[in-house]
């Protein structure tokens, strides 16, 4: 459930197709995100799971396993 809900954050926020996200697509790499992207993909994700990210965290998630990795963890 989280995957579906990240993956159209994503989609929404660098405009590609929800099908090209994976679980293991990289955000810079395999997506093109920079790092404004990635902050607003947090945000994202902040808002659609209203969640709170503290900054250490949101700067180490590099893959889309990781996001919903860290979304599993803070909602329980």
């Amino acid at each position: 459930m989280e995957f579906e809900k990240l993956k159209k954050v994503i989609a929404d926020v660098l405009n590609v197709d929800p099908d090209e996200v994976s679980m293991d697509s990289t955000f810079v790499d395999d997506l093109g995100a920079d790092s404004l992207d990635v902050f607003q993909i947090v945000m994202g994700i902040e808002e659609e799971f209203d969640i709170e990210i503290p900054a250490e965290e949101a700067e180490k998630i590099h893959t889309v396993r990781e996001a919903v990795d860290m979304i599993k963890g803070m909602l329980g």
